[in-house]
């Protein structure tokens, strides 16, 4: 763990006087000194264009990004390297897809079905989409406990769904939705499956052939990687049928003035100059977390979360939002502190040098679903450790005594 967290600068400073901790790797991790390493050397050695040059320096940085395409293949084992397309990340992969192979599939009667812990970006698209083509949307329901009413379900998915698009992990629940089987009820009624990954690439392994998913959506920034970047993976059956959400340089074949023919699969869907440094950055990202390993960083985040879970629920006034247990559940933890308001409890965390999120995490109909406005959010990754977990717990007890006693005043 000391090497691991050398490997990260932004951790040894002192936020407020006292050492930080960061617990916010949901929203966007912290970066290891080789992917910017990489960011530096691409830039003052080999910066170019990409595909277009046929000097060196734009044949190195050529074979540098689609070296990462293959990196990405491998990581999310998919079938072919042409299933992989760079975009700007899980939000924007959506949106292409609600755009371009949604608007071409969908008529009107068709039915998308979501669920109630969804990011924005997994549900505004659709309600575009939906507005658009005259489509519907339907939502699965949660159990008590966060996870995912599979019963209600198997109810909703019928013929007339054509869209199943759900995430792997809840960002603010921290539960792991069982893709495989939900991807296999969706390919009985003819749907496709959807899945945001966002929450799930980062910190598992994923294979896509297993969970036979049609399309992937990520971000490299939650993963190590720089901001800016994501990934469409899609089956290449399915991305030979999409028609390309922008037009212009890079993706073209041929151009005349009346009309134009455009490169096969992923290119194609790659116009304009692209992220290249993004790209390798990501490719620097996924190194690092291949040689520690996806199983490694699992078993650290769940015996974080486990011991995490184990120290809140002994606190009273605490209510917890998602299940009690790390069983299925990755390194999110969102909960609430009786009395206080969520942005109040981040606002003290902070001055102790603890950074957590607060307010609706991008799920407003997951909040009104809990019946909350907000909640403070824990998340943890390969960095953190059970001593900054102890300090979290001593800094919730101590800002509970001191809202305590503050109360005590007007009663």
């Amino acid at each position: 763990m000391k090497t691991i967290r050398s490997d990260f600068p932004i951790l040894n400073q002192k936020i407020n006087g006292q050492q930080m901790i960061y617990l916010d790797s949901a929203a966007t991790s912290q970066k290891p000194q080789v992917m910017m390493d990489a960011l530096v050397n691409y830039y003052q050695n080999n910066n170019s264009n990409v595909h277009r040059g046929i000097y060196e320096l734009s044949q190195r940085a050529t074979e540098q990004y689609e070296q990462v395409r293959d990196k990405v293949q491998m990581f999310i084992h998919a079938k072919k390297r042409t299933e992989i397309l760079f975009t700007r990340g899980t939000t924007e992969s959506l949106n292409w897809l609600a755009s371009t192979y949604g608007v071409d599939q969908l008529k009107p009667g068709d039915e998308i079905l979501l669920s109630y812990m969804e990011h924005h970006s997994n549900i505004v698209p659709w309600q575009q989409l939906a507005q658009r083509v005259g489509a519907s949307l339907k939502y699965i329901t949660l159990n008590n406990d966060g996870t995912l009413n599979l019963t209600d379900a198997k109810q909703k998915m019928t013929n007339k769904t054509k869209i199943v698009a759900l995430t792997h992990v809840s960002n603010v629940l921290g539960v792991v939705n069982p893709i495989k089987l939900l991807a296999q009820m969706a390919h009985e009624h003819g749907a496709i499956m959807i899945v945001d990954g966002a929450q799930s690439v980062p910190h598992m392994a994923v294979d896509v052939q297993d969970m036979a998913v049609d399309f992937l959506v990520f971000s490299g920034h939650k993963m190590l990687g720089p901001t800016g970047i994501g990934v469409l993976y899609g089956k290449s059956e399915l991305l030979e049928k999409m028609t390309p959400a922008q037009y212009g340089g890079e993706m073209i074949e041929r151009v005349n003035l009346q009309e134009a023919t455009f490169q096969p699969i992923p290119w194609r869907f790659e116009a304009g100059t692209p992220n290249i440094a993004g790209a390798i950055g990501l490719g620097a990202a996924i190194d690092y977390l291949t040689h520690i390993g996806m199983a490694d960083v699992t078993k650290h985040e769940h015996e974080l979360v486990g011991y995490a879970l184990s120290q809140l629920t002994k606190m009273p006034g605490i209510t917890i939002y998602g299940p009690q247990n790390s069983e299925h559940h990755t390194g999110v933890i969102a909960f609430n502190m009786a009395g206080v308001h969520a942005h109040d409890l981040a606002t003290a965390l902070d001055q102790l040098g603890i950074e957590v999120r607060a307010g609706h995490h991008c799920a407003q109909p997951l909040m009104n679903y809990l019946g909350v406005a907000a909640t403070v959010r824990v998340s943890f990754y390969l960095y953190n450790t059970r001593e900054e977990i102890d300090r979290l717990i001593d800094a919730l007890k101590k800002i509970k005594e001191y809202f305590n006693r503050e109360f005590a005043q007007f009663r």
